[in-house]
This record gives C-alpha cells, structure tokens and sequence, in this order.
C-alpha cells in the first residue's frame, strides 16, 4: 500500500558521496521506478496507471516533451516519468484540515521536497489579506476574488498570467484569449526561462522557432551532436532512440562541461542485452568549457572552409543568404582563442572534424547547456551556420533538435503563449471572436517580476507551475511577488509559489493528465505537442482525486465568464463543456491545425507542418536561410573564481523534488552539494568534504549568497561547477540574461567560494 508523507523535513546536512555512476537506467532504475510509484499510488494503481503512460489509448507522460516513437513499449516510460505520473497519481491528499494544521508562516519554511510529498490538493483554498492560514472557498468565491482584483486594476497590463509547459492545448487556447479579450500580452510562460534562445536565433536563421527533425531523423543520422543536455536525467527516453541511431550506424559527438552516465552507457531495461550488457553512446566526449560552445562551432566552421569539397554549394547558393559575411568572421576564427574558451585541446577538435567531415546527415541536439548564457543566442546561430555549411537542413536524417523540457511546453507557444504575438496570429484571433486584440508587446518572465516588483503589476495568476522557485535571484522574486495585490496559482500539488504570495491568494485545485475529465457534454481528451512538432490526444482514466477539482479549460472558461461578464463574444460555456469546440477554434486560427478534430482522432497523432524541414523553404525576412556573422563571446571567469552552471539533480524534474539522491552522481541524501574540479579546488585550497557558502559576482555588486554547500571533487571541466537548482537561483541576477531572448544566464554565473561558518 501507499506510504504516508513525511511527516517534518529530512536532514540534509550531511549528504554522503560515493563514485559517479558510468551507465545509466537497468535494474537500478526499474526498482528505484517501482518503489517510488509504490510509496505514492500503492501496487495495484501503479500497475494500472504506468501502463497507461504514453499510450495511444492513454495519457501523455506530465514530465519531458520527448516524442514517443510509432511502436510503442508495454512500458513506454523513464524513470523519471513515472516519478512524475507517481505524484500526480498519488493516494496521497492536502485537504483543508491540512492547510488549518499549517500556517503559512510554517510552510514557507519548509523544503519544496516536503511540500510536493504532501499529495494532491483537494479544494480551492484562500489566504485572506494579512492572515496566516488558508482557508476553503467554493469556486464561485474565489472566481468572484479574482474578479474584484481585476476590476480594480487602473489597466488590464498590470495583471500577469504565466503558463506553464504542462498545460494542454485547449486551455492554452484559452488562457491567452482570455488574457487578449482582457486586454494584455502579459504572457510569460516557462519558456521564457529555457528554450526562448534557441525560438529567437532559430526563427531569424530558418524562418521557425522550433526543431527541423522527427524521430526517423534521429535513426538515419549518420553523426548527432548533443551538446549541452543530460539526456539521461532529463529526457531519458532519448537514449532509447540514441541507441538505436547507434545500432543504425550513427556516430554521436557529446559535447559537456560534466561527464554524464547516460551519455556513457545505456543500459536499456527494455532487452535482456540492454540489462546485462547495455551499449556505449558516445564515440568523442568534448568536455568543454561553460559557454564555450560558440567558440567550438565556429573553428569546426573555419575548418570545414577550409577543407576542398566539404561545403554543400549548390545547397548554399540555391538556399542561404549572407554567405560572405559568415564566411569572412569564420575565417578569422583563431585556434589559441578557441582553446582558451573551450579548454578542449587541438587533437579533440581535429578529432571531431574528422567525424563531421565523415558525416553525410547530421544533426545538433541541444538544451539548457546552450540557451542559458548571454551570448546563447549568437552561439545557437553559430550552430545552425555549421549546419548549413554542409545542407544539413531540410533533409532525412540531418537538422537541428532542440530537446525542449516540460511536455507541452512547445503546445503552449504554438496556442499562443507568447507575450510578443505575431500580427498574423492577432488578425486570426480577431477575425474568429470579434474582438480586437491589444498589439502593444507584453511582460516575458524577467519583466514581469520587475514589473512586479516596481509595483507596475499587481494581479499575478499562474496556470501550473512553480514560478518562484524556476524564477531567477529568489530573494528578489519573492520581494516581487510580495508585492502583488493577489497572487493564484492552478496547481495540482504544493509548493513553494503558494506560500510566498502576494496580499490575497488563491490555490485552484486542477485536474491532473492521468485523471478523467468529465464535463456536460461528455468524456473529454485533451492535446499536446512534442518537442518534434507531434500532436496527439492525452486522456485520463483515473478518478479525479476529489470531487472538488476542475480541469484547466474549466477554470479558464468560468474565470473568464466571471470577468468579461455577459458581453463577451467568446462561447466560454461551450468551450468548457465541449473541448472539440475549442479545437475547431484553434483550427480555424492557427496554420497547420486544419481538419483538427478529424486528424487527431489517428491514435498516432499527426505532425505540423515545418517548411524547413518539409519543403527547404525559409519564411524568414530574405525568404532564405540565413547565415549569420555574430563576434565570438565567452565568458572571462577573474581569478580565484569559478563559473558555476545550475543543473537538476537525479531525482528532481524541474522544481519538483522527488528525493534527495542524484544516483548517477554519486550523491545520496543530499541537495546543497557543489562540484568542483580536484584541481581548481587545491588551487583554492578547499577540501573534498569541506563545507562554503557560494558568493555570486556581478556587475550590480549586490552579494548574492547560497551558504552551507559541501564541497565534492567532481570531473567539471577546469574552472567551472555545478550545483543544483532551485537552491542556486539565488545566485543568478535577475539582470544577467541571454541578449535577445532575455533568457536568465543561469549556466555562466561567477561565483567566489568562502567557508561556511557552519562548517
């Protein structure tokens, strides 16, 4: 059966290390899978509900937004799906006994891993201005709460609405025609904090902010770079299709600050030979440098210039613009400044030139490694110039692949969450409803908590997520959000953003992917988008975990009816009781969702339309690809510094902790942990086993200070670390953020290391 929750937090502070794992998934993973999921659901529902993850017929996994491939697994999930569908699933329940057991002033401090073990909510809840316990509401209450704060704001821009990559299509749909009838773009979503680098620099070079590769791809590849990523923590279904591109023929370059067991060896708990034996991934390990990786790009481009015959002309001339420009600053692409910012050494580059040069179809995956740096955006650029050098766009087997994380987040920005829409987006919206939407550009996530804590905003409503803790320089956000007159959030589970709130607060309790949705008009399914551009159905089978709950286009369809009131043109009542309705919306607004309702009826789902990938063409401003000539940026670390990257943990997806061991990692029992090279440490004359608080540097000069970090000699690349975050955001400035895209630079922060007092 079921285990209860915790009942105080656990000791974190004396985390035990052993040696870094070498092989990922195997036995390890299918008992550490079971004993989760039987702790949260107990053995029958596991089976029941496991089972149904990732299906055809079933619910799509809430964790990462890797596709599913055509022939389906009994068990088509990774461990850390299934921690995540555990905790979704979970026996486990907040009622409103809890919330008058606790305070808040007592939760707040609290860890997120308590909070989170606590179980699925159960009823709307509200903190009334200046008490200290949550209370239950009917939901007509708490949409009447909303209203009033509303009604009160002198513009409808100082109301905030975030979204998270978990919510559907439809109540994405929902949600920014909400917002937009409202009168905002104030659409921050998670977005904003991940993969917005690689939307601005993919859709000024090849016209579309989104991956050119489906799964086939990844199998014909003759070379994969994955550069930046930890596949076997965060997107572990991966290695799955990494392997069988191996076992195809392919090559696969892995370019990383840290050794990663997944990228190793993967031992693939699907095959007795993968259980036994597992296959070996990586043929070149590039351990770069943070924030190296333009760098590296752009001498692999010098040099592929300079190799006769290597460059695709005819794709080139027929297919490209601003050629000669690129080709110019490649040129001068300099070997001992390359070094210096990689830390890589000649014979490793040459190495990897020689496997590019062999490489007919190639394709570059990458994530946060790449996005989360100021100069992200040139550096992902960078990575599409190299493959267009050779048309490795626009082909079987070749293309870029940013792996996105949450598993609906790409939907999300294709449904409209995007606080700068598209004018052709915006004419739809209104000629469909009838309004006119606004067109002034709105808050992403950096500008809404300045707003927020400039007191320019003053509603904040979250759908999913957990903003205060994936948001940049904590100390900051949580002023911010204290500032605000009401603070909601849409959550199935607690966790930090519900106790740091702003005068008045609302916890609406949702319907989760693994539960049934049952409205007026029906049994209702829900849609998402993969990170390869696949829309499929999503369906819940289990009973809502209390009778008080409604699902995401529910909330956002009586919200809205609450608001806008009677004149509204929008059918908010058909929507909530009839998703198709919404579907035959969003197919008549956004390109590529024709003949939705029919085509999603194919259990395989059906993929959108990607002119790169489909046809070579570049909707961009010169109506071709683009090359682009940007300086080479790295970051300079001074000296007796480290450069620090925030990274998740094992056991962790997101801000959800589901434990405190990072197996593949060597840590157990234990979250405030820094990795520091044995030989930067001795430099520094600081010990394995020692204890310091990490100090952010920045141009601010403000101290930014995360103490009590045991310090643990870890292969890094020389001159960087890596802590986990939530625990580290503190350190990243709130200013410090990717040009362009506004990105948080949360993987090039300058930290110093002092000795804790507490050591």
């Amino acid at each position: 059966m079921a285990s209860k929750p915790p009942a105080g937090d656990p000791v974190q502070d004396a985390p035990r290390v052993a040696e870094p794992k070498h092989a990922a998934a195997g036995l390890p993973a299918i008992g550490h899978t079971l004993r989760i999921a039987q702790q949260q659901m107990g053995v029958r529902r596991t089976a029941l509900t496991l089972l149904r993850v990732n299906q055809k017929d079933g619910f799509d996994c809430p964790g990462c937004a890797w596709p599913e491939p055509s022939h389906r697994h009994t068990a088509e999930f990774c461990e850390n799906g299934a921690k995540a569908v555990a905790e979704e699933a979970t026996l486990r329940r907040v009622t409103p006994a809890f919330f008058a057991e606790h305070p808040v002033s007592d939760l707040a401090g609290r860890s997120g891993y308590w909070l989170g073990q606590q179980g699925r909510l159960t009823h709307p809840m509200y903190l009334p201005e200046g008490a200290d316990h949550y209370e239950p509401v009917d939901w007509r209450t708490a949409f009447d709460i909303i209203a009033e704060e509303l009604g009160a704001l002198t513009s409808p821009d100082e109301a905030v609405f975030y979204t998270s990559g978990r919510t559907s299509n439809e109540a994405a749909f929902l949600y920014q025609l909400f917002a937009r009838e409202l009168g905002t773009n104030n659409l921050p979503d998670c977005s904003n904090m991940c993969h917005e680098s690689s939307g601005s620099a993919l859709s000024e070079t090849i016209g579309i902010g989104k991956g050119s590769v489906l799964l086939d791809d990844l199998y014909q590849a003759d070379l994969i770079i994955v550069a930046g990523q930890n596949p076997g923590t965060n997107h572990p279904r991966m290695l799955s299709a990494l392997e069988k591109a191996k076992g195809n023929g392919a090559k696969i370059i892995t370019v990383n600050p840290l050794p990663e067991a997944g990228m190793e060896r993967f031992k693939n708990p699907q095959t007795p030979q993968g259980m036994l034996k597992g296959a070996a991934l990586t043929d070149l390990f590039l351990q770069i440098r943070l924030g190296g990786d333009q760098a590296l790009f752009r001498l692999l481009n010098k040099l592929i210039l300079a190799t006769e015959g290597a460059v695709d002309e005819t794709f080139v001339a027929e297919h490209t613009h601003g050629f000669e420009e690129f080709a110019k600053a490649a040129r001068d692409a300099d070997w001992d400044e390359t070094l210096t910012a990689t830390g890589l050494t000649r014979d490793s580059i040459d190495q990897a030139l020689a496997m590019v040069l062999d490489s007919k179809r190639t394709i570059v995956c990458w994530a946060m490694g790449l996005t989360q740096h100021k100069h992200s955006v040139p550096t992902i650029r960078e990575v599409v110039n190299f493959l267009l050098l050779r048309g490795n766009i626009g082909r079987p087997g070749a293309g870029v692949c940013p792996v996105r994380g949450h598993s609906n987040v790409q939907g999300d920005r294709t449904m409209g969450i995007f606080e700068r829409p598209a004018p052709a987006f915006l004419d739809a919206l209104e000629k469909e409803f009838g309004f006119t939407p606004p067109r002034a550009h709105g808050y992403d996530v950096v500008r809404a908590i300045r707003a927020l804590r400039d007191g320019e905003a003053k509603v904040f409503f979250a759908m999913g997520g957990n903003f205060v803790s994936a948001s940049p320089d904590t100390d900051v956000t949580e002023a911010a959000m204290r500032r605000a007159r009401l603070t909601v959030h849409v959550s199935t589970k607690l966790n930090r953003s519900h106790v740091v709130t702003g005068a008045r607060a609302l916890i609406l309790p949702t319907l989760g992917r693994t539960e049934r949705d049952l409205q007026s008009g029906g049994e209702q399914f829900v849609t998402v988008e993969d990170s390869m551009g696949m829309v499929h159905a999503s369906r819940g089978r289990l009973e809502p975990a209390s009778a008080h709950l409604l699902s995401e286009p529910a909330i956002v369809a009586r919200l809205a009816r609450r608001v806008l009131g009677p004149d509204s043109p929008t059918p908010w009542e058909e929507f909530e009781s009839d998703y198709a309705s919404i579907r035959d919306r969003i197919a008549r607004v956004i390109p590529g969702f024709q003949d939705f309702n029919a085509r999603v009826a194919d259990p395989a789902g059906f993929a959108l339309p990607h002119a790169p990938r489909d046809e070579r063409r570049f909707t961009t401003a010169t109506g071709k690809a683009n090359f682009t000539a940007a300086p080479v940026e790295y970051p300079e670390l001074p000296t007796g510094r480290l450069l620090l990257q925030t990274l998740r943990s094992h056991d962790q997806y997101n801000t959800t902790i589901y434990g405190l061991d990072d197996r593949y990692r060597g840590i157990k029992n234990g979250r405030r942990v820094v990795l520091v090279n044995p030989d930067d440490a001795r430099e520094l004359k600081i010990a394995d086993g020692s204890y310091v608080d990490l100090v952010g540097e920045w141009k601010d000069g403000v101290e930014r200070r995360a103490p009590g970090f045991r310090v643990v000699h870890y292969p890094t690349a020389r001159g960087c670390a890596a802590a986990y975050y939530p625990e580290t955001n503190v350190l990243v400035p709130l200013d410090a953020t990717a040009d362009t895209s506004n990105t948080p630079a949360s993987k090039s922060v300058v930290v110093r290391l002092e000795q804790s007092t507490a050591d």
